[in-house]
């Protein structure tokens, strides 16, 4: 039995880690969040406000609520794993099942293996484009194929590399936007000042879903918090975890979103990465522009796209790590990135994200109701051990949350802009009822709340 035991743990890094060998200070987790938040469609979303009607001082507001609702979310979903050191793959298990968890979880992860391909040939171009400056040199698919391969062996040792990545790589892209801004305010200062301070600008319907924007362009990270959080060191309160995560994202997120507004507003160009590239004929800046994009997709995929689907695939077909961290590299190259970057891919993309956000709400409604109603925020020992367990009280599909899933993620779907606050509080009291009245949910309510209340 103990080499069974021995052989399970070996396979898998899905276990509880203890909080003596987590790796991840407060100031590692604020550097790793801040690399995973980078994103170039954020550059694009401040540009995207200007046809909206938003002056600058309104892009800013829009990214700081957007922004800091997130963080919210972050905080309010990342308290099972930090509590427990189980990872999201397990944390759904307690609602979902051990068996209906392979949903969710498959959700979150599989739209991380198409935007890793994605990120990767933007980096690898940003790598060809560099090589074509300083040494003539233009082969992007030799450039695309090595940065995914050294991606990939960075990600075989799991959370040492993001770690590591998220370190040197936050110092950069903090450095290169700060350059950024520096370009956009000394050289194109009167142009701004006309065109987009003293701009009337709208504080009505533009504005509200410029912040929905802004909050639903990272969702993804709020629903797996519990990766992130379960590698952080004991003695953080909820309120430090909060400030980490807030510096982290927000000051980025409003520089990214500032930038991308200046950019296009004094070029008319509306890609931003173009858009700077054109505002300065002056080769250096264009390495410093393109070493950012390089940094960002690196940082981002390690923190935000390999962890999700390789716990993903970990726990739906007990891999171990290497062996599923290999698989997500490949699998990125095989959604053919160097289509969906074209323009004719647009319209396909944008359906396939909005398909699969209609379903983050409710899966984040579900996961806070289970922990914060359902279990009271108390996750025993022996609780813990039942998820890790095929055959115990968790054991195959709990329809409740299914029900609530699918009802969601139809509610979201109507308007998908706004689904994650339109399906979020139906999934939440469906789940709920389910769980209290639902005779298939008898053995879930064991030791929750529900049957301490006597609702049985």
């Amino acid at each position: 039995m103990a080499d069974n035991r021995e052989e399970k743990k070996e396979a898998s890094s899905l276990h509880s880690i203890k909080p003596e060998d987590r790796i991840m200070s407060w100031g590692d987790n604020t550097m790793l969040w801040l690399g995973g938040c980078i994103s170039i469609g954020t550059l694009s979303m401040g540009s995207a406000q200007l046809d909206k009607g938003l002056n600058l001082f309104q892009v800013f507001m829009a990214v700081l609520l957007g922004s800091g609702i997130l963080v919210l979310g972050i905080v309010l979903n990342d308290q099972f794993s930090y509590k427990t050191g189980a990872p999201y793959a397990i944390q759904l298990k307690s609602a979902f099942g051990t068996k209906g968890s392979i949903i969710p979880v498959m959700i979150r992860g599989l739209p991380a293996i198409v935007w890793y391909g994605f990120q990767t040939w933007l980096g690898g171009s940003a790598i060809n484009n560099i090589s074509i400056e300083l040494f003539g040199y233009d082969n992007v698919w030799l450039f695309f194929i090595l940065f995914q391969l050294i991606q990939i062996l960075l990600s075989i040792k799991g959370f040492k590399s993001a770690k590591w990545v998220g370190n040197i790589g936050g110092v950069v892209i903090v450095l290169a936007m700060l350059y950024m801004l520096y370009i956009c305010i000394s050289q194109y200062g009167e142009i701004l000042q006309t065109e987009l301070v003293n701009k009337e600008g709208t504080w009505g319907l533009p504005f509200i879903a410029a912040v929905i924007a802004f909050f639903g362009n990272s969702t993804t990270v709020m629903l797996n918090a519990g990766d992130y959080s379960r590698e952080m060191q004991p003695g953080m309160s909820n309120f430090k975890r909060g400030i980490s995560y807030f510096l982290a994202m927000v000051p980025a997120t409003v520089l990214l979103g500032i930038i991308g507004a200046m950019a296009s507003t004094a070029t008319g160009i509306a890609n931003p990465i173009n858009a700077f590239a054109n505002m300065v004929d002056n080769p250096f800046i264009m390495i410093i522009t393109l070493a950012f994009i390089i940094f960002a997709q690196l940082s981002t995929n390690l923190a935000s796209n390999v962890i999700p689907p390789a716990y993903a695939f970990m726990d739906a077909f007990k891999m171990k790590h290497k062996t599923a961290v290999i698989l997500v590299g490949i699998l990125a190259v095989c959604t053919f990135p160097w289509v969906l970057t074209n323009d004719s891919s647009a319209a396909g993309l944008d359906l396939f994200v909005k398909i699969y956000t209609a379903f983050f709400g409710p899966i984040f409604a579900i996961l806070v109701t289970d922990y914060f109603f359902i279990h009271g925020k108390e996750v025993s020992e022996e609780d813990l051990g039942d998820l890790y367990i095929a055959d115990g009280t968790h054991a195959g599909v709990n329809w409740a949350a299914m029900i609530a899933l699918f009802v969601g993620a139809i509610i979201g779907l109507i308007n998908v802009d706004l689904s994650f606050f339109t399906a979020t509080i139906p999934t939440a009291l469906i789940f709920y009822f389910g769980m209290k009245y639902m005779p298939s949910c008898d053995r879930f309510r064991k030791g929750t709340t529900l049957e301490k209340s006597g609702n049985v």
